[in-house]
């Protein structure tokens, strides 16, 4: 499966052909149990946009929780009191280990600043 600058350079090489001649030729092609071909449409089209640019999951919110569940932004107070953000969330902000934030409490809610 063609990817990056080489699926760009083979799409404008092919020009006007079918969508399915486009997938088959950028190597986006697997085998059925019954030996049949199963064209890949989606793998092939977010490579397409990845080579472009475009990222899908890794820096939005889609898929960036574990098995590519969504983010619901909801917390649980765990039975020992914690308080569990998780990495999914962390990644979002671009945090990393050390960081560290100042606690504002207020009526039934905890506001997190970053400190200088």
């Amino acid at each position: 499966m063609l990817t990056g600058s080489d699926l760009l350079a083979k799409v404008k090489e092919l020009g006007e052909v079918s969508k399915s001649d486009l997938v088959r030729a950028c190597g986006y092609v697997s085998t059925k149990k019954n030996g049949g071909e199963r064209l890949n449409f989606t793998a092939f089209y977010e490579a397409l946009l990845e080579a472009k640019g475009v990222n899908l999951g890794d820096n939005g919110v889609a898929g960036i929780g574990k098995g590519g569940r969504k983010l619901s932004y909801i917390a649980t107070v765990q039975g020992n009191g914690n308080l569990l953000i998780g990495k999914a969330y962390t990644a979002l902000l671009d945090l990393k280990a050390g960081d560290e934030f100042e606690i504002k409490l207020g009526k039934k809610q905890i506001k997190l600043t970053p400190t200088e």
